[in-house]
Order: C-alpha cells, then structure tokens, then sequence
C-alpha cells in the first residue's frame, strides 16, 4: 500500500492549499527576498575592478584633505637657481621653471582638481535630479518647458562654453568653476533622471499607492526615487571623473583656475612649452590627472554593470 502522510484537512476530507514558500537556505532558514542594491553590492564585492578604483579614489580623497601628509613643503616656495632641474635627494619629481618642487605641486593639484569634480557633480546630480525628476513625475507643460531648455543647454558645448563664461568672470577659483560645470552639466543628469521616473511611476507598486490615497510628496520620495536612483549614481560617478578632465582644460587654455591656485591644469599648461627641455614638468602632473579620470570612469563602469541586471 502506498504511504500515507498527515496533512491538514477541511471537513469535506481534502487537504488545505497553502501558500508556496520561498525555498530553505543550507541551515533550514528561508531564504530572504533580496534587492537591487543588495545585489549589487554581492556583485561588486567580486569585482577586482571596482576595488582597484575605490583604493585609489580613497587615496586621491586622502591626498585632497591632508596634502601634507605626504608632501611637508610648500607648493608656492620656489628657488630659481634650481629652474627644470631634475630629480634630487628629496625632490623625486625634480623642478619646475620657477624652481618650485613638481612632487609638492603634484599633491597639493590633487585639492583643487578633485574639489572641482566632486562639488561640480554633487551639484550637477541635485539640481539634474530634481528638475528632471519633477518633470517626469508631472509631465504636461512642465515637462515640455523642461526639454525645450534642455535642448538649448545641449546646443551649447560645454567646453566652449566654459572659455566665454569663465572668460568674463574675473577671478578663477573652485567655486566659480564648479558653478559653471553644474549651469551647463545639469542636462544629462535631467533627462536620466526624467526616463527613470517615468518608468518607474507605470509601476504595478506606485499605481496602488496612488489608488490607495497617497500623497504625490509621498509616491516620489517613498516609492519612485528610491527605484529611479540607479542610472542616476552610474551617471554622476563617471561624470565626476569627466569634470575633473574639464578643470584642467579649462585651466589649460587659462580660462579656470588662475595662479597662486595650485592645480595639475595650470602646471601642465606651464610645462607645455618645455617639454622637450623638461619633459619631468609635464610627466607627472599629467599621470596623476590620467590616473585620477580612469580611477572614476573604472569606478563607474563597475557600479553600472552592478546596478544593471540586463549586464548581470
């Protein structure tokens, strides 16, 4: 005879239907629901990539904060008797025209140059995501009005841009550059911003917190900005290293930052003409700022491959 188990039964004899559960893990627990940013971070955990780039932006960020951890002299003190010297006991990356020590000049751009990214893209993603973001979430005239002046701060290149704004504004410093970067970077991160929100309020989830009364402050910031911050992150991470190559062409061409500002686009600009007297001059602050742009387009080319499950 076949074996008879014990199940729950109904007074008519047949068994309950009971809801299908997720399956046990090793230890007979269930397993818990996991989310995108969950999986993410798993995924990003095994990628050595991604901790490649966040040890040196972790260093770069160290080196911003505490330059005289590293480097005890003073970036403006320069001797002229020492003008494209090479390397000495010391002096690792030898002298400048001026006589001032490239590797002290090398640390202390870092400031200046990771300043102008970081704050040029926080303010970049604030003002792209909340303009963007409402503009998706209202739609209607808002958003017409919003795509049509997008379309004109697309039209302009921001590079170009930069050479007739910053050229009227007396005074190159890390403020009125980054000022700059978000009046014109600000678009991008709009229209990111806009398609993720208006993809994710034709969710099954915000149609019933709207038929269930809640409020639109509550829809966007409880249901629809947690689920539309993705694409956002990817985007602003590989733009913060964009900005920063945008600060030192901007100081390149003499339209950024301005002496006694230290930054690796001011130096490499005064060590174009030299580079076949002092190629030194122009070698190491330019590593450092090719090293630091790869550090955060290596960084956000790993959270997109995280934060996208198509890729995954």
């Amino acid at each position: 005879m076949p074996e008879i188990t014990d199940s729950p039964a109904v007074a008519g004899g047949g068994a309950v239907a009971t809801a299908p559960q997720p399956p046990a893990g090793p230890g007979g627990e269930r397993a818990k629901a996991r989310s995108l940013w969950s999986d993410a971070l798993q995924d990003l955990s095994r990628k050595p990539m991604f901790y490649v780039s966040g040890l040196l932006i972790l260093f770069l960020v160290f080196v911003s904060i505490w330059p005289g951890a590293i480097a005890g002299g003073n970036p403006l003190s320069c001797d002229l008797a020492k003008s494209q010297m090479g390397a000495t006991s010391g002096h690792p990356f030898g002298f400048d025209t001026q006589g001032c020590d490239v590797y002290t000049r090398t640390v202390y751009g870092a400031r200046a140059s990771v300043s102008v990214g970081i704050f040029s893209t926080v303010g970049v993603a604030v003002l792209g995501s909340l303009l963007g973001g409402l503009a998706g979430f209202f739609g209607g005239w808002w958003d017409a009005i919003l795509s049509r002046i997008s379309d004109v701060f697309f039209g302009i290149p921001i590079l170009l841009g930069g050479v007739v704004f910053l050229s009227v504004v007396k005074g190159g410093t890390v403020t009125t550059v980054s000022v700059f970067i978000v009046l014109l970077g600000w678009p991008q991160i709009a229209r990111i911003a806009r398609g993720a929100v208006i993809t994710a309020k034709q969710q099954d989830y915000v149609q019933a917190a709207r038929a269930l009364g809640a409020s639109n402050t509550r829809m966007l910031l409880r249901h629809i900005a947690p689920n539309a911050l993705a694409p956002i992150i990817v985007v602003a991470t590989i733009a913060l290293g964009t900005f920063i190559s945008l600060e030192a062409t901007l100081s390149f061409l003499g339209v950024g930052l301005k002496p006694p500002a230290v930054s690796w686009g001011i130096d490499i600009s005064q060590a174009s003409s030299e580079i076949r007297n002092a190629p030194h001059m122009l070698l190491w602050p330019a590593g450092a700022l090719s090293i630091t742009v790869l550090a955060f387009i290596m960084l956000g080319d790993a959270v997109r491959d995280a934060l996208d499950p198509k890729l995954r």
